[in-house]
């Protein structure tokens, strides 16, 4: 579960000098739950709703967003099921009383997501790296596609690498549209269960 990674939020058409100089690089540390299959539902769910509602603003908006939809589906792995009175949808001031809140420690949908400077690069205890491209358009355009690029595991500077160059230096397993990439990530996990499969049933069971 503690599988760390590190996103980024940019323009899909702008160079690299065009986002440093601007400051248009959105950048997100995923404390755990970090594996690429994980972060791209998740992120499918997030644009799904950005066009719904019409609020896709920019890679520095939807990195927000998507930290907010992370502390929401974390939340309720904490509520304290002892409580005489629970916390409810219709009652988001109880998520600011402190007392509601006195039995956790170190919860992690307050401890779960950081917000980065990608200047400094990465930590380097990270597994993986998501770079998410988001269109340049107005805020009432027509919903647009995202691209990602999905980091091979450990394909890049970690521990002892120029962990600022982390991005910059990474190998990709998969670059193209969101969709795209959560398709061939199922179909390759439906393969690796399929032949894990295969290679126990073809073991004799001393082997087992």
């Amino acid at each position: 579960m503690s599988n760390r990674s590190q996103l980024r939020f940019i323009h899909r058409n702008e160079s690299a000098a065009e986002q440093d100089s601007t400051n248009r690089i959105a950048q997100v540390y995923r404390h755990s739950d970090g594996y690429p299959e994980s972060v791209l539902q998740d992120l499918t769910r997030l644009k799904q709703l950005l066009d719904e509602t019409r609020t896709e603003r920019g890679p520095s908006y939807a990195a927000a967003q998507f930290i907010f939809l992370e502390m929401l589906s974390s939340m309720s792995l904490y509520m304290d099921k002892r409580c005489e009175r629970s916390i409810r949808a219709d009652q988001p001031e109880d998520l600011l009383d402190p007392s509601n809140m006195a039995h956790l420690e170190q919860p992690l949908f307050l401890l779960g997501h950081g917000v980065e400077d990608s200047a400094t690069g990465i930590h380097g205890d990270e597994e993986y790296l998501d770079i998410v491209e988001l269109p340049t358009q107005a805020p009432f355009d027509e919903p647009a596609e995202w691209t990602v690029k999905v980091s091979d595991h450990a394909g890049f500077p970690r521990w002892d690498g120029p962990t600022d160059e982390a991005f910059e230096q990474a190998s990709w397993q998969f670059q193209g549209s969101l969709e795209a990439a959560l398709e061939e990530l199922r179909v390759k996990s439906v393969c690796n269960d399929a032949r894990f499969r295969t290679c126990y049933q073809q073991r004799g069971p001393q082997q087992r």
